[in-house]
């Protein structure tokens, strides 16, 4: 949540920043805002998108070589010019951008009004910077000592930049709970919250610990250190990103680009990791601890949102297949209980940012257990890929658009392997059968591929249903929570309201919702409960309801009873989610589309949610 880009270079700085705003807008948009250093502390903000900050600056002076800057998703305040950041100190000598919640802003605030003075936005953030300046001016420090004074008095969760006009050669950035890294170029440093503003410049980059700061020199080294003052030896990671894959390469939206990158990002996820041809499955990830993985008794899967939803599917796959209880836990909740975690549990925490807060706090309290945490996450260096013991990345590429869509089935692909291997190696399933389920899944991504094919048809569908108020989806079994998931990609990105249900239960409630306006998803694949399935469609028929089924290519029984049909390969039931879920993707690409709703960034929503 909220987009973070700073540089300090040679270079013009305001290029840069905007192209990064850009490029962070999905995760808050807001408002936007730059602050510029050139000769005078120079702040330009507006309500609104990346292009109302750009066209507001025409007028104004951006000629600087540093400068930072923010596109916002809303916590304290409401979206207005005022909110927006960049923050300015009292004396206007200090700006700051902010990522992240400070939840004791209330109680520094009320001091600092106590002794005089005065804020002009409803954030945390301004509260910050007033701090930093107090503490600046009463006890006379440098900023870099400011700051990490201010950090000291913090309850929350942040991520900054700060600048200051009496010190025009330096950033000041800090962490904690929220993503922060550091791009280091040829006499030049660049900050941003995800290293999609970085990789066009440099693929050298420095990922921020929490409670560490980095005083940025214009000409220097970078130096990090802990707010309690240890000097820490930053580690250089190297980028595998690509610039093409943070751009839309000819798709209207990063949404449908993403949905058609899913035959390639499915495989990616299994390169060098699944060989059906010789039966081996190898996840070198948590390869020192998969003796844990295989004679554990209880896995506790924590997540959110469609992540969330994976899990459910990996419930399934750990409990069909290798026999192990599984609980799915929603993140959020299961950190404010108190659960009953033991040493010889494992934790499998998902996230497709790996910055996550409610997920990463609960990999922490489960760590601190005792219990064994291994990590699913998209983002190489991510906060939860270095707080679990283990992992497994998922090579999804990155996801720009709101709404995951290639996430989930790179989650889900990757809780096939282990569930698999897992299996495989206790015996809970023949060989025979083990060796099939390799081969089924190395087909997979052929199977979306032919699955895509249906985009016309399901374009032509959703002509139909784009001005409807209400959906209902319905699944068994595996295709329970990919119920579950198109009805949050369809509410997430058209704001039609829709809930997904286990088929069965429809008739204890739902079924009241049911009549000649009220269109029904059904994933009716042919494996499974298919007869329970095909039950479940003449009790919506019976009282007028509307059916788009999603089937198994060749369905005969359904066709004759549903209204519309999106047809997808013969899969076998175990791995169906993944290729059942992408006619649901495209359903709600194309509803949202037609409504005039903007799909990549929906509102209300930002891709990484960082903050509680």
């Amino acid at each position: 949540m909220c987009g973070i880009v700073g540089y300090i270079g040679t270079k013009k700085a305001y290029p840069i920043l905007i192209k990064g705003l850009y490029r962070l807008e999905y995760r808050g948009y807001d408002s936007a805002g730059v602050a510029l250093l050139d000769g005078g502390l120079n702040i330009y903000k507006t309500h609104g998108k990346v292009a109302d900050l750009e066209k507001l600056a025409t007028n104004y002076n951006v000629q600087a070589n540093i400068g930072i800057a923010h596109t916002r998703w809303a916590t304290h305040g409401e979206p207005s010019d005022l909110n927006a950041h960049p923050h300015h100190s009292p004396s206007k000598k200090l700006a700051i951008i902010h990522n992240g919640i400070i939840e004791n802003y209330g109680a520094l605030k009320k001091e600092l009004v106590n002794r005089g003075y005065t804020f002009n936005s409803d954030t945390d953030t301004e509260v910050l910077i007033h701090l930093i300046e107090d503490i600046q001016q009463n006890e006379g420090l440098a900023l870099e000592e400011a700051v990490r004074a201010a950090l000291i008095h913090v309850i929350g969760a942040y991520a900054i930049v700060v600048i200051s006009e009496a010190q025009p050669d330096m950033l000041i950035a800090a962490k904690k709970g929220s993503p922060l890294v550091i791009g280091i170029g040829d006499n030049e440093y660049f900050v941003a919250s995800d290293p999609s503003p970085i990789v066009e410049y440099t693929k050298e980059v420095v990922y921020l610990e929490d409670e560490e700061m980095a005083i940025i020199p214009k000409d220097g080294e970078l130096c990090v250190k802990t707010i309690r003052n240890q000097e820490k030896t930053p580690y250089v990671y190297h980028l595998e990103m690509q610039l093409s894959s943070i751009e839309k390469g000819g798709f209207p939206h990063f949404m449908l680009k993403e949905i058609f990158e899913q035959p390639r990002s499915i495989k990616d996820s299994m390169r060098g990791r699944l060989n059906a041809g010789t039966g081996i499955i190898s996840l070198g990830g948590i390869i020192d601890y998969e003796n844990k993985l295989i004679n554990c008794q209880r896995i506790i899967i924590v997540a959110c949102g469609t992540s969330w939803h994976a899990g459910l599917v990996g419930e399934y796959l750990f409990e069909d297949l290798a026999r192990i209880s599984v609980e799915v836990e929603y993140a959020s909740e299961f950190r404010y209980r108190n659960p009953v975690i033991n040493e010889d549990d494992v934790v499998i925490a998902i996230s497709q940012s790996g910055e996550t807060a409610d997920t990463l706090a609960a990999v922490e309290m489960a760590r601190a257990k005792g219990a064994t945490i291994i990590g699913i996450c998209n983002v190489v260096g991510s906060s939860i890929a270095r707080a679990t013991h283990a992992g497994s990345y998922t090579h999804a590429g990155p996801e720009i658009g709101v709404a995951s869509t290639k996430a989930f089935t790179a989650q889900v692909t990757i809780l096939s392997m282990m569930a698999l291997f897992i299996a495989g190696k206790k015996g809970s399933i023949s060989q025979s059968r083990y060796h099939q389920l390799l081969g089924e899944l190395e087909a997979i991504p052929a199977k979306v591929e032919k699955t895509l094919e249906s985009n016309d048809t399901i374009l032509e569908i959703s002509k139909i249903f784009h001005n409807v108020r209400n959906f209902l989806y319905l699944g068994r079994g595996y295709n329970f929570p990919v119920a579950l998931e198109g009805a949050l990609k369809l509410k997430e990105i058209s704001y039609i309201h829709a809930e997904g249900y286990p088929a069965a239960e429809m008739k204890h409630g739902p079924i009241a919702l049911i009549d000649e306006e009220m269109p029904v998803v059904v994933i009716a694949t042919r494996k499974g409960n298919y007869d329970k399935v095909v039950s479940n469609i003449q009790e919506v028929k019976a009282r007028k309801g509307i059916v788009i089924a999603v089937v198994t290519e060749g369905d005969e029984v359904v066709y004759t009873m549903a209204d519309h049909v999106i047809e997808i390969p013969e899969t076998d039931e175990v791995l169906v989610p993944l290729v059942a879920s992408i006619p649901l993707q495209l359903l709600s690409y194309h509803i949202a589309v037609l409504r005039g709703c903007n799909v990549d960034q929906p509102r209300n929503l930002a891709k990484s949610v960082t903050v509680e």
